[in-house]
């Protein structure tokens, strides 16, 4: 029995659901007491002895934050899931699990391992507005030409597969390739506009930093593990997905 794009793709959402929850509680108890002590110190200085009311408090802040993270993630799934059911023949591994689990760790690679050596996350009060969208543009391009380079491994792998490479020596030669290819893209990229201001103090900067690439590295590794569960449960062991008109 054939495993179908439409049930990939439910799949896909289900493990999106379930990595949007469990992202957005480790925001609450990792990256959310880091933002409270920056914005203590944004407040500090910008407010001068006046008083500012909030539009909207910190919890439904909170709240709208933790919601936006499992839509964002439901997003990620089925992107994710579609793309497996594409490449799912070219993917590492024997069984649907591991290779789901590699799909995943690539997505946590190039789209926020590399952009967060290269342009690592900041709290509330660093980063000039006006420089929003030169930093927004760096981080695209930066996590497309990541993508890229991925991508470049799994063609020199396929490649010299066919070339007759046991598979060893040609996961070797991927691995090299995307390591010497996110360090150049690292090197080479620009660097950040913004410096960080003195206010901000190294200890809180990068507990932020730190809590916020776990938030993500907390997605990605549910992400995977729970669709590799659901792709290898009793009902769909031995499947193969396949691409067809509909969901």
């Amino acid at each position: 029995m054939e495993l179908t794009l439409g049930a990939v793709v439910r799949r896909g959402l289900i493990a999106g659901a379930v990595a949007g929850v469990v992202a957005s509680l480790v925001a609450l108890i990792a990256v959310e007491p880091a933002i409270r002590k920056a914005l203590a110190v944004e407040e500090a200085r910008s407010s001068h002895g006046e008083e500012h009311e909030e539009l909207v408090g910190r919890t439904m802040q909170v709240v709208g934050g933790m919601v936006a993270a499992v839509a964002v993630a439901l997003c990620v799934g089925l992107v994710v899931a579609i793309v497996f059911a594409k490449i799912r023949h070219r993917l590492p591994g024997t069984t649907d699990f591991g290779r789901a689990g590699t799909l995943a760790a690539c997505g946590f690679v190039a789209i926020a391992l590399v952009p967060a050596v290269k342009y690592p996350a900041n709290p509330p009060g660093v980063g000039d507005p006006a420089t929003i969208n030169t930093r927004t543009l760096q981080y695209a391009t930066l996590i497309a030409a990541s993508i890229a380079v991925l991508s470049l491994a799994f063609l020199v792998r396929a490649t010299v597969a066919k070339r007759g490479w046991q598979p060893a020596p040609a996961a070797v030669a991927a691995v090299v390739v995307a390591v010497v290819g996110s360090v150049l893209l690292v090197v080479i990229w620009p660097d950040s506009p913004d410096s960080v201001p003195g206010d901000v103090s190294a200890t809180l900067l990068w507990q932020f930093r730190i809590a916020s690439i776990g938030e993500l590295a907390a997605l990605w590794a549910t992400l995977g593990l729970t669709l590799g569960l659901l792709l290898t449960s009793p009902r769909t062991a031995g499947t193969t997905p396949r691409v067809e008109a509909g969901v």
